[in-house]
């Protein structure tokens, strides 16, 4: 796959500021989402103050994951997998779950640094980075489908027929677009968006008169209690998943550029990850974890170079000193938001298929099982409903509740046993 900029190159100042500007747009909607969600939970009125909080710590984990980490083009963000337990251990003080996230964070941590993961680079075939591409698709489908779906004062109908048709532009565009406009589109996604969605609709919420454009994160610091050991394992059963998501997010990036040292990059990536959730436990907000959307963007931009990523991670941090920017990025509307996730999921579906076709990764017809039914099992665990997943007992919730875990671990199971050194060989 051709990249106007590899890995280690430094494109242009201009461009390079062009470039963060279109990271930060990618990175900061699923902060602003989850945040909101967990900022609620938090006690209502402090949804300013647990962004800027979020914002700080997934500022300072991306920027020392591209100077020291993993050093790849790796959008860092709050791990959807801890929402479920955060979710699922409500009537828990927050002290109980802030302390859980300390003690994963560090477990992570410590298995990481000792390099165990390195171990576990040979399970991911290009069959499995393809399955893990692809799963990150559609297991976001019914997240997307809520946003452009969302009642927020506009029709629900009328919020989805704006997305479509906005959709549609979108792809044209992209079409359309030469050089440095099509390659920073989902940044004018969100600018054109969100004005198109206020000048339509004019239900955006204005910013509240109180909001200080200069504070440093403060008022959510954490609470601290000891969890008891039921609360402990089920929140260690969702690192497990989250140390898989982020294993397999570094991996097929790595892939994806034909990164070098790739064992270097899995321990110092997920080690940073852990230290990144004992930050997130003392700060009282949900941990980090590297999201797989990253090839999708790269495939979009031409753009993979770490070091664009760092005016996002520097901006994230002068955002989390301003309550009124934090007020004023939360309202982007919903449709637009969704929106930029149907184009960005849309280039990492085409990444995937263009990474199979590189490394021939469907032979027989055991291959295209191999991926298919991760897709599908994925897929049917992420839009089961809400009443099915509460019937599964909490110790083992993360892990059948995830939609992309469960498409992972099948994936693994299909890929090196049933059809691979224990089975029938698929190489």
């Amino acid at each position: 796959m051709y990249f106007k900029y590899g890995l280690e190159n430094k494109p242009p100042r201009g461009e390079t500021l062009i470039f963060g500007l279109q990271w930060l747009a990618i990175t900061i909607p699923t902060i602003i989402i989850i945040g909101n969600v967990l900022g609620v939970l938090n006690g209502g009125g402090i949804n300013i103050l647990y962004l800027q909080n979020l914002l700080l710590m997934v500022g300072l984990v991306m920027l020392v994951q591209l100077v020291w980490g993993h050093k790849l083009p790796l959008v860092v963000g709050p791990a959807a997998v801890l929402l479920i337990a955060v979710l699922s251990s409500q009537g828990q003080p927050i002290g109980v779950i802030n302390s859980s996230i300390i003690i994963g964070g560090t477990v992570l941590a410590l298995v990481a640094g000792s390099g165990l993961f390195s171990h576990l680079k040979k399970l991911f075939t290009p069959r499995v980075i393809m399955v893990i591409l692809l799963l990150i698709a559609f297991t976001l489908s019914p997240t997307i489908l809520n946003l452009i779906t969302a009642d927020n004062g506009v029709y629900p109908s009328i919020n989805l027929l704006f997305a479509v048709i906005l959709t549609l532009m979108v792809f044209i565009a992209h079409r359309v677009l030469k050089g440095l406009w099509k390659s920073t589109l989902p940044l004018w996604i969100m600018i054109i968006g969100t004005l198109s969605y206020d000048v339509l609709f004019g239900v955006l919420k204005p910013i509240p008169n109180n909001l200080k454009a200069l504070s440093f994160p403060g008022g959510v610091a954490s609470s601290l209690a000891v969890p008891d050991l039921t609360m402990v394992m089920a929140f260690l059963i969702c690192f497990l998943a989250l140390a898989i998501n982020d294993l397999g997010s570094i991996q097929a990036v790595g892939s994806l550029l034909k990164a070098d040292g790739m064992e270097k990059r899995v321990k110092r990536g997920i080690t940073i990850t852990g230290v990144g959730n004992i930050l997130a436990g003392f700060l009282g907000v949900i941990g980090p974890v590297n999201y797989s959307m990253s090839p999708g963007v790269i495939a979009a931009t031409g753009n993979a170079s770490r070091y664009t990523l760092i005016p996002a991670a520097v901006g994230l941090l002068l955002l989390a000193c301003s309550p009124m920017a934090v007020g004023l990025i939360s309202s982007i509307p919903s449709p637009v938001v969704g929106t930029i996730l149907i184009y960005v999921m849309t280039a990492q579906m085409a990444a995937a298929f263009i990474l199979a076709l590189e490394n021939q990764t469907f032979q027989t017809m055991d291959h295209g099982l191999v991926v298919g039914l991760p897709i599908i099992i994925g897929t049917v665990v992420a839009l089961l409903p809400t009443t099915v997943i509460a019937q599964i007992p909490m110790f083992i919730r993360p892990l059948l509740g995830n939609g992309f875990v469960m498409g992972v671990l099948t994936v693994l199971f299909l890929e090196h046993l049933v059809f691979g050194q224990w089975g029938v060989d698929t190489q």
